[in-house]
């Protein structure tokens, strides 16, 4: 028997439909919701499938694999960094991404900022809060947040336009998504990057600007 084949293309647009359905339940314009494709670790062909039907917007998880991936599609892309990052790889990032969605440290603060000048690129950058404040997990403490933008602003002449968040996978999202639009607010940020495949509607209702879906548009992701 063959394979059934995953068609990443019907997905994407099952996925702008959830989208534009729960912006519309809340009183929001779908069109204000961006939906990052996250390609990471995927396959090319499923990737070809969502850019030939239209997606824009990719999400990658490691410099280099989106530099062997990307280096040569550029044209009409934008890219966003949302894993973490190293400082050792702060001036390739800032090179080849047009947002970075992981700011979550003095150090990296410093170092973007160092590459931010030295290339003289208009980067867009978010910082990432650990809402769940999970020792294992990447982001900025809820409680440290202000003090950390206005040191990026001030210290580092940052200037972030969002902030970005993973919630806790065994605790219910809607709580997190409220923490993250709180901050946000508080702070002058307009733009809010969480959702994934199992919340990203959810993410919607609570504000969100931008949704990151992989499996919900590509499939499972391939075994390493």
């Amino acid at each position: 028997m063959s394979e059934t084949v995953f068609d990443s293309a019907a997905a994407r647009a099952e996925v702008l439909g959830k989208i534009a359905r729960a912006a519309r339940a809340s009183g929001r314009d779908p069109a204000d919701v961006t939906l990052v494709a996250v390609s990471k670790q995927q396959p090319w062909e499923p990737v070809a499938q969502v850019l030939a039907a239209g997606q824009q917007i990719f999400g990658e998880n490691r410099v280099q694999e989106a530099q062997g991936r990307w280096a040569d599609r550029r044209a009409g892309v934008e890219l966003r960094l949302i894993g973490p990052l190293q400082t050792n790889k702060a001036k390739d990032a800032v090179a080849f991404f047009d947002v970075i969605e992981t700011l979550d440290r003095e150090r990296l603060a410093k170092a973007l900022a160092e590459a931010v000048q030295a290339q003289g690129r208009a980067l867009r950058l978010y910082v990432q809060i650990n809402t769940g404040e999970e020792p294992q997990k990447a982001g900025v403490r809820p409680t440290e947040a202000d003090g950390f933008i206005t040191r990026c602003r001030d210290l580092y002449g940052l200037s972030p336009e969002g902030l970005m968040c993973i919630p806790p996978a065994d605790e219910p999202p809607g709580p997190h998504f409220a923490l993250l639009a709180k901050i946000a607010a508080r702070n002058g940020l307009g733009r809010l990057s969480m959702g994934m495949s199992g919340d990203y509607e959810t993410a919607v209702r609570f504000g969100a600007t931008s949704v990151r879906v992989g499996s919900a548009l590509f499939g499972p992701r391939p075994a390493a």
